[in-house]
This record gives structure tokens, C-alpha cells and sequence, in this order.
């Protein structure tokens, strides 16, 4: 041969599906943090376009070396522009197919924005909630569905405003809430029940009539994280639509060194 070089015909060896020798099964395996467009409904306007990080994964069967990361990314990609949060089970469903899995587990979170008024004023501002939908598909359990919401909370507290002459200390809190259910919810109509539930509930815009307003409806409405936790529950566990819920509120103690901490999980029986 006249070339200096003689090049091979490349071999495509597929190492993933090589049998592995530790007998070992895997419960979840997958790729993480992948940032992507999504479309969530909107109670107000329709739908919602946002962007979210996504975590997905299948279960290994202990004779396979690995999995196929790119058939997540290709997965993916096929839903780009329909990526709907109403489309989850198809996606399950595409992964454990293409991935020969038993069960094909999705996280999706997310930022949520919604319009809220001041109190008084009624001035505009945008809130931001962090919102978070955990999607299960197993051959022997079925669908499951997780939808989870983060909101921001105002409390004071009982005890200082009880042994005060004057005043009493308050904090912002954050309240996590996630639940099960049989027919739809809106995450709107979560984020409402929480902050129903606080000393009072947080703007992004506020003018002076409307602090005067936020500041006296905490004072006249103190509670401990005991007491948030506990009015969630109960308004929970009267929804016959939730099945499980789990609920924790953390305050950020403007006085102390530390936060307070309350949480509470209960299935619902039918």
C-alpha cells in the first residue's frame, strides 16, 4: 500500500450491557441537574413557561454493567416544546421502555411565579415560589405522583409577645409541603393554604400602608412553628382529595443563633 497509514474499520463494543460480576442491583441510576424549558399550568393564565433542573433515573439489574446515560438526554429531547408536566407518565413510560427498566423515577424542580397584590395598596409585585413534581413509574407499584411547593412565611412569636411590655420578635420562615393526591391541584391553591396558615404571608412589594398592615396582622396572629406545622396538617387531613402529605416549617430565629424546626408526615387511610 502506497498510505503510511492503514486505519481500522471502527468496532462498536456496547460495555454498559456487559454482564457484571458483583451480583449487585442498582436502585437508581441516571443523570442529574439538567436545566430545561417546561410549561406548567397556570391557575390565572393558562400555562406558565419557566425552566427547570431535572434529575432522572432507572433501576440497574444486577447483571448489567451500566446504563445508557444518553437515551435520558435523548428522551428528553423528544418531548422539547411539549415538555408538560401533564406528560410525565409518557416519559416513564419512554423511559423504562427504552431503558429496559422496572422502574423509571423523574424530579423536576422548578421557580413558580405568581401576581400578588399588597394588602392595602394593592400594588403589584411578581413572588417567586420554588416548586418541585417527583414522578414514579414501577412495573409492580404503578404511578406515583409527588407535587411539592416551598413558601416563604412571616412569623412572631407567642412567647416573646407574652412576656414583652412592648413588641415582640419576629422571622421570616420557610414552609415545604408536598403531597399526594387523586385528582388534580393547583399549585396555586397549596401556596394558599400555607400561607394561610402563617403569622402573615410575604410581598415582594410593599408600600407604607401595607407594612403598617403586615406588621399588626403578624403581632395579632403570633405563632410558633409548632403551630404553623400543625394548622397545615389540619387543614390537609380535612381535603379528602390529599392522600399523604408531608409538611415542615423552618423559621430563620431573628433573636437566637439557630432555627426552629417542626414536621409532620401522615398517609391518609381511605
Amino acid at each position: 500500500m502506497n498510505s503510511m497509514y492503514y486505519f481500522r474499520p471502527s468496532i462498536v463494543v456496547d460495555v454498559q450491557s456487559r454482564r457484571d460480576h458483583r451480583n449487585i442491583a442498582i436502585d437508581k441510576v441516571g443523570v442529574k441537574n439538567i436545566r430545561y424549558p417546561l410549561t406548567v399550568l397556570d391557575k390565572s393564565r393558562g400555562f406558565q413557561h419557566t425552566v427547570g433542573t431535572i434529575n432522572m433515573y432507572v433501576n440497574l439489574p444486577r447483571r448489567f454493567k451500566g446504563t445508557h446515560m444518553s437515551r435520558f438526554i435523548e428522551i428528553l429531547n423528544e418531548f422539547y416544546g411539549n415538555f408538560d408536566i401533564r406528560n410525565l407518565p409518557r416519559i416513564l413510560e419512554t423511559m423504562q421502555k427504552r431503558l429496559d427498566a422496572e422502574s423509571a423515577h423523574i424530579e423536576i424542580s422548578f421557580p413558580y411565579f405568581i401576581e400578588k397584590l399588597a394588602p392595602v395598596t394593592k400594588s403589584t409585585g411578581i413572588m417567586e415560589y420554588g416548586c418541585r413534581v417527583i414522578g414514579a413509574l414501577d412495573c409492580n407499584l404503578g404511578y406515583d405522583l409527588i407535587v411539592e411547593v416551598i413558601v416563604p412565611i412571616t412569623t412572631v412569636c407567642p412567647c416573646s409577645k407574652e412576656i414583652s411590655n412592648y413588641g415582640a420578635h419576629n422571622q421570616r420562615g420557610i414552609v415545604r409541603l408536598a403531597v399526594r393526591y387523586e385528582k388534580f391541584i393547583w399549585i396555586e391553591d397549596l401556596i394558599e393554604l400555607v400561607e394561610d396558615c402563617a403569622s402573615c404571608d410575604v410581598y415582594s412589594v410593599l408600600k407604607r400602608p401595607d407594612e403598617k398592615y403586615v406588621t399588626e396582622r403578624a403581632y395579632d396572629n403570633a405563632k410558633f412553628v409548632e403551630d404553623v406545622v400543625r394548622d397545615v396538617a389540619l387543614r390537609l387531613k380535612a381535603d379528602p382529595n390529599i392522600t399523604w402529605f408531608a409538611v415542615d416549617v423552618e423559621n430563620f430565629e431573628s433573636i437566637h443563633n439557630h432555627s426552629a424546626y417542626a414536621f409532620i408526615e401522615r398517609w391518609k387511610k381511605a
